[in-house]
């Protein structure tokens, strides 16, 4: 019997409508792998770098470039940080589009050989990708994970504990204010839940703990907290031209972490944010999405949002299932186990 394949499907937004080009649809768009296959993506929003088992490479609308020597990327639309064995460097984003990594780096840092961290933690702080493109970590935070939002950073403790920091507008910190903070601070309604996960949106936060929990805070506008919006209702309700019901109790901002109830109590896996959207995978292997959908990224077939959990049965009906999902601004990458 042959082995399983993995592979990559993408929904929402491409790097082709990113260059004023036509969009592929609505329909999910197998990643290209060729022999060596997909290991690992990381998605900015006009472009998307992957891990093959050849190295990384760079795709762009209608361009493929190879980035030998690096292992690990973060990407935005201003620059591209890469790691490689010795050092980190950061590029702009034409120049790395364009496979101009022989001029002179924006930045770079010297790295010791090891213990080595999943970008975009270094050895004494963490990287952005955008000046000052290093910022350092106090000494007495042992972070095995960190996630960048638009303004704010969650990092994951040594013993699970969650920590976040930056702007704090919109309650993506989970304090309970919509203060900023300068520095790492305790989100102490986590306190005693051990946490393995952690992402972060454009303005909304998100963590799973030990036991498959999910934790969600910060902004709502687009239903990304899977709680009820405002601003959807309305949409909907002018669609069927009634009015909305005045009073639900719609949540535009959730300060503290809330605990999601998923349907059927599932237990989460993994879980990515995009800049207003949700996606989680389950234990079971299935792909549930949320917020905003304007360019597909939900997968389910239209460009609806949604302040609801729902299931993307596309990859049910396919027999696929979920095993890692990784969102971009306005895309979703899921890698599926295929029988």
């Amino acid at each position: 019997m042959a082995a399983p394949a993995r592979a990559w499907l993408v929904f929402g937004f491409s790097p082709e409508e990113a260059a004023g080009e036509p969009g592929p649809g609505l329909a999910p768009r197998r990643l290209e792998a060729g022999p060596e296959g997909i290991l690992r993506v990381w998605p900015a929003w006009s472009y998307v770098v992957v891990e093959t088992g050849a190295g990384l490479e760079v795709r762009s609308a209608g361009l493929r470039r190879r980035l030998p020597g690096w292992a690990e990327a973060l990407p935005s639309e201003t620059h591209l940080v890469l790691r490689g064995p010795a050092e980190a460097r950061a590029w702009r984003r034409e120049a790395a589009v364009t496979g101009a990594l022989q001029d002179e780096p924006a930045w770079s840092r010297a790295l010791p050989p090891e213990p080595r961290q999943p970008l975009p933690l270094l050895p004494g702080g963490f990287a952005t990708p955008r000046p000052p493109f290093f910022t350092a970590l106090p000494a007495g935070l042992r972070a095995r994970r960190l996630a960048l939002g638009t303004e704010h950073a969650l990092a994951l403790g040594a013993a699970g504990e969650v920590f976040t920091w930056g702007g704090g507008r919109h309650g993506q910190l989970g304090h309970g204010t919509l203060e900023s903070e300068p520095q790492p601070r305790l989100v102490e309604a986590l306190a005693g839940v051990p946490m393995w996960a952690v992402a972060a949106g454009g303005w909304h936060s998100a963590s799973v703990s030990e036991a498959g929990d999910l934790y969600m805070w910060g902004w709502n506008e687009s239903g990304q907290l899977a709680l009820p919006s405002k601003a959807l209702v309305e949409e909907r309700a002018q669609d069927d031209e009634q009015s909305a019901a005045k009073d639900t109790p719609f949540i535009s901002i959730q300060a503290f972490p809330a605990l999601l109830d998923l349907p059927q109590d599932l237990e989460v896996s993994g879980v990515s944010c995009g800049s207003r959207h949700t996606a989680v995978v389950t234990r079971g292997g299935e792909l549930y999405t949320w917020g905003w959908g304007k360019y597909g990224q939900l997968g389910h077939g239209d460009i609806a949002s949604s302040d609801q959990a729902r299931r993307v049965e596309h990859l049910v009906a396919e027999g696929l299932r979920a095993e890692e999902v990784v969102c971009g601004p306005w895309t979703t990458y899921v890698r599926v186990l295929e029988p």
